[in-house]
């Protein structure tokens, strides 16, 4: 990290991409994207298929290595560009991908005890209980995202919607300071995902978020600022009424 590309303008912020550029097979998915986001913001991540939002997720979680670029965390204390995605997750960068991966045969329970952070050798795992303190977390995250009276029911018997909230939930348990959420309301209800993006701004109340989302109603819901991508670069940012006015986002992206 040099003071030519972490200044002191953006010394805040909690993540920022700087100049990332990624290539596969000689297609340019991301291209010189740079953008911030700042503690405690949450941030709308719009744009067509193939604009490069799932690797920059992929990018910012230590699953992708950039051909070219930096990804800075925590006012530019770590780049994450250097780190593995298990380095990158300790620090507090947690990821929900599109499609709920919970332990369907658990408890709802069940599932955020797993989550928590705690020892996973053989005999830590055999004969864990879980601390007063590790039970009022649970609680906390259960009633979070209102799954409380739900506790004692097995996961793979939830709606769709259920189960996307115990994913958030088990992440919520690991205490992360910035949460990647990937498509949260895909295949939702109405009631659904209204209820997703109360829970969303409810956990931005003390996480930082970033959602990557294609419904636009959502988005519109959540009324935080977006940024659009297309062709792997930032094409515009600001609020959701600036953004779908801008003549080159109806072009690419939301249609004439």
């Amino acid at each position: 990290m040099t003071d030519a590309t972490y200044n002191s303008e953006t010394t805040s912020a909690l993540l920022y991409l700087n100049g990332i550029s990624v290539s596969f097979d000689g297609f340019r998915a991301l291209n010189e994207l740079s953008f911030v986001i700042e503690p405690g913001e949450m941030r709308a991540i719009i744009g067509p298929n193939g604009a490069g939002k799932t690797t920059m997720m992929d990018v910012i979680t230590g699953k992708t290595r950039p051909d070219t670029g930096d990804v800075f965390f925590e006012q530019g204390k770590y780049d994450l560009s250097t780190l593995d995605e298990t380095e990158i997750a300790t620090l507090g960068i947690g990821r929900k991908f599109q499609k709920p991966t919970v332990f369907e045969m658990h408890t709802v329970e069940d599932n955020l005890q797993l989550a928590l952070k705690n020892d996973r050798g053989v005999k830590a795992t055999l004969f864990w209980k879980s601390s007063p303190e590790q039970e009022a977390r649970i609680d906390e995250v259960l009633e979070t995202v209102r799954l409380k009276a739900l506790r004692h029911r097995v996961a793979g018997s939830l709606s769709h919607g259920q189960k996307q909230w115990l994913e958030i939930a088990m992440l919520l348990a690991q205490d992360p300071k910035l949460l990647l959420v990937d498509e949260p309301v895909a295949g939702m209800t109405d009631v659904e995902t209204m209820q997703t993006a109360e829970l969303l701004r409810e956990i931005n109340r003390t996480k930082s978020v970033v959602v990557v989302e294609h419904d636009m109603a959502f988005v519109r819901e959540l009324g935080v600022k977006v940024t659009c991508l297309h062709e792997g670069s930032v094409l515009a940012e600001g609020s959701i009424d600036q953004v779908s006015a801008n003549d080159r986002v109806v072009e690419v992206y939301l249609g004439r």
